[in-house]
């Protein structure tokens, strides 16, 4: 495989993509429920010296991959929680790479595991709730870094995309 494809096994995110049927939006949140229970089964029988191994030269470990994912989705769950009680919040940004090098990243997966269970589990039912009322998909929160307003539509199917990249890399780095 070519370094692209290992970077991006699912293909890009379309970040201009601002036009969501709720069909597609549900989806997402399927996948963002289903995200712990594949993760699980991917890990189920994973030996210790397999934590260390990598999708692609200079790449995440599957240990930094499960903790990366806790650290992301605990920050879009916040995201999504400010979007429904503020106007147009601007969100915190963080170095992901900075925090994959934190000595939190060499401990066990579980604990960021168990993370994800309950996470998810808030998560994807919060966001069931929100496809029930349309008018919320709009509400927008203001990316600092990348200079440009998402809606709760974006976000929803970005994270949906983000637990299946992730766990596509963790597929090729187990060799599954």
């Amino acid at each position: 495989m070519d370094l692209e494809h290992l970077k991006y096994p699912i293909g890009k995110f379309d970040y201009s993509k601002t036009d969501y049927e709720l069909e597609e939006l549900l989806q997402y949140v399927v996948q963002i429920q289903s995200l712990p229970n594949e993760l699980a089964k991917l890990v189920k029988d994973i030996q210790p010296e397999d934590l260390q191994k990598t999708y692609r030269p200079g790449s995440w470990t599957v240990t930094q991959i499960i903790h990366h994912l806790a650290d992301s989705h605990m920050n879009a769950w916040i995201r999504t929680k400010l979007v429904l009680t503020e106007d147009n919040p601007t969100i915190k940004p963080y170095n992901e790479n900075e925090w994959a090098i934190g000595s939190d990243y060499a401990f066990h997966y579980e604990s960021s595991y168990v993370i994800l269970v309950a996470l998810h589990q808030r998560w994807s039912l919060l966001l069931l709730e929100c496809l029930k009322n349309p008018a919320l998909l709009l509400r927008t929160y203001i990316h600092p870094q990348h200079q440009k307003t998402f809606t709760l539509a974006q976000l929803i199917a970005q994270y949906g995309w983000h637990g299946q990249q992730h766990l596509a890399h963790l597929k090729i780095a187990l060799g599954k």
